[in-house]
Formats: structure tokens, C-alpha cells, sequence
């Protein structure tokens, strides 16, 4: 699973939940920029990231924790 959260003021504003597959917004402005991102290429660019670096080292990650 792969998170990226985004923080102002300690508070958390959106996340980025792979299991979702998409933004999630906790605050009024996050659920904004939310809705945004989720229209826009930022979507692509974390689903890129999940490809690139999460899907590809997980059996990696899952070996060392074993």
C-alpha cells in the first residue's frame, strides 16, 4: 500500500491512498484540490509512482521483513 500525504499546519489536507486508487480531502481546501488532482495529471504522475517504485521493490521490501 502506498501513501502520500500532503500536511499544512500539522493538520493532514489530502492523501494519496494506493488502495483507493485515487486523492482523498480532509479539510475544506483538501477536498478542493482533491477533486482537482484527481481531474488532472497529478493522478497519473502517483499511479506512475506506485508503478515505478512500490509494485516494483515490494517483493524486496516483503523478503527483508520476513
Amino acid at each position: 500500500e502506498f501513501i502520500d500525504s500532503y500536511y499544512f499546519n500539522q493538520v493532514e489536507d489530502i492523501r494519496f491512498n494506493s488502495t483507493v486508487g485515487k486523492y482523498v480531502g480532509y479539510t475544506e481546501l483538501g477536498l478542493k484540490n482533491a477533486e482537482a488532482w484527481n481531474k488532472g495529471s497529478e493522478l497519473a504522475q502517483e499511479l506512475g509512482e506506485l508503478e515505478r517504485v512500490c509494485k516494483h521493490n515490494a517483493a524486496i521490501y516483503y523478503g527483508a521483513v520476513l
